[in-house]
């Protein structure tokens, strides 16, 4: 059987107010004991843009949006089943994505909405596949 939907965990993280400016958490090593870190980059996505379709064939992500806020839409490989998650300042904390997983983003928030994607596999092109938003052959309200 192949990836599914219920593998997408989405952690809360500590948001830590300290005066002059808080404090948010992204990962421990003692929470994610299997994962090997490989690359880190952050993503922008513009209010009411939507970047996608993508799905990665190796790359496991681990994506936090700790400015603004992001709808993230996944489906599942054979397009028959979505799960939408928003994630953001208001609900801060890290969405863990298997490879085979096909998603997009939007974004929600005016101003800024940046992701980072701490990944256990440094950018690949030969590994991920991309359909266009037009293209893509589930058809959901983004």
């Amino acid at each position: 059987m192949g990836t599914t939907l219920e593998q997408i965990k989405f952690s809360e993280q500590k948001q830590i107010n300290v005066n002059g400016g808080d404090i948010y958490h992204i990962m421990k090593i003692s929470n994610y004991k299997n994962f090997i870190f490989r690359e880190a980059y952050f993503s922008f996505v513009e209010k009411g843009f939507i970047k996608g379709w993508k799905k990665h064939s190796k790359m496991s992500s681990n994506l936090t949006v700790p400015i603004g806020e992001v709808e993230f839409t996944f489906v599942t490989d054979d397009f028959q089943n979505y799960k939408k998650f928003i994630i953001g300042e208001k609900n801060y904390g890290i969405l863990s994505i298997p490879p085979g997983i096909w998603f997009s983003f939007k974004g929600i928030n005016e101003g800024k909405n940046i992701i980072l994607n701490l990944s256990n596999f440094e950018h690949d092109t030969s590994e991920v596949e991309k359909i266009n938003l037009e293209d893509f052959p589930l058809k959901i309200k983004l």
